[in-house]
């Protein structure tokens, strides 16, 4: 038998290792989990806030509509920011003002300290940490699987909701408000040093490139310099010009009003309305969570495929109909059909997302994220006006059933919008006229 010559000896295959952007998207899905569930403690606390120091309704809806409105007029300038300071300076501060956001809550004696914890520190830093965050980590890290990690990063919100939901009202049942604000401020200090340790803002920072690149294709390479807020401003200017634009922001305002607005705000106390526990509708809305992982990630695979216009029209008039037949389905107990809605409209929930990333990234080039960034801001701006318009129908009328029916029909007028979005044929460029 011949001899291998030395250099046809059999070389050790390298061990493979993990893409980079693979830990940056993991660190990124615990801080969303993170971010989510600390904006969901409210909904949970306001009965006990209003048995306790007799604030209305509307008053403490008034600290979660500025909470909703802050998580999203500030998405766009933490996207701008992160463009120049780096997404881990600003994750990192973001989670610092979460925790004292939530923790000065215990000391809080009347109504305005109420707004300004919950409603400006958590707002702010929840903001930070928002969808134009998903837009930031996926155009920088990822070419291929983008719309699939849209999906699952953007199904983060969901899971940080399953999380914190129960948890969250079995503790004020048994021990008070004050014991899960606490944790939520113990949870945010927690997750700060992963992504002190496994946040990177760019491939290059660890000598590798984005996951699917190719040699030809330029990704963002490094810190961009001016004013952040001018970066931002200056996006929206160039993307107001745009037919595109204002159907997107105008349908995404009506999808933060039917989700966080209304049913992430009032759900727990609509069905408390009709004799079922807290923990019960709270347990409901956390399964909202658990069928949301499901239905974002696959609308995240469908829009690697299927035009994104249409996904949000089929979703926009999905939605409307549940909302439609809710009122009908509250009671003491949880019967098959509310089971259906939740496993419905769970699916339903946030799977807006990956197909609006798509579309901001395929219309706006690489000022994508931040025009998402405002995008996001008119959905949460409706998920404002929702949540304090429901809080005023319920202290009026005692029900939340008009609040319902006008939701259910803006849902058909948010899938006309998207499906006026006309279609373009060739992607990553900006859209400069309408």
């Amino acid at each position: 038998m011949t001899q291998l010559e030395p250099r046809q000896q059999a070389v050790p295959t390298p061990t493979r290792r993990i893409h980079w952007a693979w830990l940056v998207a993991g660190t990124a899905f615990v801080t969303l989990i993170g971010a989510a569930g600390f904006r969901a403690v409210p909904s949970v606390l306001i009965d006990p806030l209003h048995e306790e120091f007799g604030w209305s309704h509307a008053t403490i809806s008034s600290a979660v509509s500025i909470n909703l409105v802050l998580f999203g007029v500030i998405s766009p300038f933490a996207a701008a920011l992160m463009d120049s300071l780096g997404m881990r300076r600003v994750v990192a501060g973001a989670l610092v003002l979460v925790a004292a956001g939530s923790g000065l809550t215990v000391f809080m004696t009347s109504s305005w300290q109420l707004l300004l914890c919950w409603g400006v520190l958590v707002g702010v830093g929840t903001g930070s940490m928002s969808m134009a965050f998903v837009a930031t980590v996926t155009g920088r890290w990822f070419v291929r699987h983008r719309g699939l990690v849209s999906g699952v990063l953007t199904a983060a919100g969901a899971t940080g909701q399953l999380v914190f939901l129960p948890l969250v009202a079995a503790l004020a049942t048994a021990h008070g408000w004050r014991t899960p604000a606490l944790v939520v401020a113990a949870a945010a200090l927690a997750v700060v040093p992963l992504v002190l340790i496994l946040l990177r803002d760019h491939p290059k920072d660890v000598g590798t490139t984005a996951y699917g690149a190719t040699p030809d294709e330029v990704m963002p390479t490094g810190p961009v310099t001016g004013s952040s807020a001018a970066r931002a401003f200056g996006a929206l200017r160039a993307a107001a010009r745009t037919r595109t634009f204002w159907l997107l922001a105008g349908g995404f305002a009506i999808c933060g009003m039917s989700t966080n607005g209304l049913v992430g705000t009032h759900f727990v106390t609509a069905a408390h309305d009709h004799g079922m526990p807290q923990t019960t509708a709270a347990s409901l809305l956390a399964l909202v969570g658990i069928f949301d992982v499901a239905g974002t990630i696959f609308s995240g695979w469908l829009t690697d495929r299927v035009d994104p216009r249409l996904l949000l029209g089929v979703y926009y008039t999905l939605r409307g109909l549940s909302l439609v037949v809710l009122p009908s389905l509250f009671g003491p107990n949880t019967e098959p059909p509310m089971w259906a809605f939740i496993v419905f409209y769970g699916l339903d929930w946030i799977a807006t997302v990956p197909p609006t990333v798509a579309l901001c990234r395929n219309r706006f080039g690489t000022s994508g994220p931040v025009v998402f960034g405002w995008v996001f801001a008119s959905h949460q701006i409706g998920a404002a006006l929702a949540a304090v318009g429901a809080g005023a129908i319920r202290d009026t009328q005692g029900s939340y059933d008009l609040a319902w029916f006008m939701a259910g029909g803006l849902c058909g007028l948010a899938a006309l919008l998207s499906l006026a979005i006309r279609p373009i044929r060739e992607p990553a460029h900006a859209e400069t006229r309408s």
